[in-house]
C-alpha cells in the first residue's frame, strides 16, 4: 500500500502549483464552507473544519480567504452541496475513483462522463472500480515538522496502524473511523498538517507501458481540473515508470 501516494507525488513534482493555485484555493474554500455549514463554525469543535483549515494553511491560502469561506457557509444557506463518488476505467483500463462536491450533480456527472469518454475510458456504476481499493484514514505531515524517528513513535502512541515517510511528507495510516481520534492525539505534539483525509488506496497497483504514462497523467489531471472534483484516486503503479 505504500505506493498509493505516487500519484500525489507526481502532481507535486510537475511544478504546476502556482498555475493551479486559484483552482486549489477554490476547492479548499468549498470544503471549508461545507464543513462549517454542516457543523460548528468553531474549528476546535468541528474536526472536519479544523482539518480543512489546516489543509488550506498548508497550501498557503491567505487567512482572509479562509475567513471568507467560513462566512460563506451562512450566506449560502440556500445552496446545498453533495458529496458524490464516481467510478470507472480510464485509458489502459486503469481503475479510477473520483470524489466530487457539487451543487448540481447532473452537470458534474455529464462533465466527468465526457472526460472518461474522451480518454477512451468509461464511467461505471458504483462498485465497478472501488473493489480494487480499500479506504484508509491518511494524515500527512511535512517532513520539516518532525523527524522520521519521532513521527514513528508518535504514530504508534496515537493509535495509528502504519507510518511511512516519502520524499515530501510523513504519512500516518489508520482505520478510517479512527482518523479524528488519531489526529487529536497527534495535535498534542504537532500543530501543522498537510492534510487529513479518508483516501482510497489500491489493493494492488497495475503497470502500464512507459509511452502511455503521460496520457494517463493528462487524463487524471483533466479530472482534477474540473471545478466540482475534490479528489482523484487510481491504481496505476507510477513507481516503475
Amino acid at each position: 500500500m505504500a505506493g498509493h501516494s505516487k500519484w500525489a507525488s507526481i502532481k507535486h513534482s510537475k511544478g504546476k502549483a502556482d498555475k493551479r493555485r486559484s483552482k486549489i484555493f477554490s476547492k479548499l474554500s468549498k470544503e471549508i464552507s461545507v464543513a462549517a455549514k454542516l457543523g460548528d463554525k468553531d474549528p476546535d469543535m468541528n474536526p472536519r473544519l479544523r482539518s480543512a483549515i489546516q489543509s488550506a494553511r498548508s497550501a498557503n491560502m491567505p487567512k482572509d480567504n479562509i475567513e471568507r469561506a467560513i462566512d460563506k457557509s451562512s450566506a449560502n444557506s440556500e445552496t446545498n452541496f453533495e458529496n458524490l463518488r464516481y467510478e470507472g476505467f480510464g485509458p489502459d483500463k486503469i481503475a479510477v475513483i473520483v470524489e466530487a462536491l457539487t451543487d448540481n450533480k447532473n452537470r458534474t456527472a455529464s462533465n466527468i462522463r465526457t472526460i472518461f469518454q474522451k480518454s477512451g475510458g468509461n464511467l461505471g456504476t458504483q462498485g465497478s472500480a472501488s473493489h480494487n481499493f480499500t479506504q484508509l484514514g491518511i494524515i500527512k505531515i511535512n517532513k520539516q515538522e518532525v523527524s522520521e524517528e519521532k513521527i514513528f513513535e508518535l504514530a504508534i502512541d496515537s493509535g495509528a496502524d502504519e507510518c511511512i515517510s516519502n520524499e515530501h511528507y510523513h504519512e500516518i495510516h489508520c482505520v478510517k473511523s479512527e482518523i479524528y481520534n488519531v489526529k487529536k492525539n497527534l495535535e498534542k505534539t504537532i500543530s501543522n498538517f498537510v492534510s487529513t483525509e479518508i483516501e482510497w488506496v489500491p489493493l494492488t497497483s497495475i503497470n502500464i507501458e512507459k509511452d502511455k504514462v503521460e496520457t494517463a497523467i493528462e487524463f487524471l489531471e483533466t479530472l482534477e481540473d474540473d471545478d466540482d472534483v475534490q479528489n482523484v484516486y487510481t491504481n496505476i503503479n507510477f513507481g516503475n515508470n
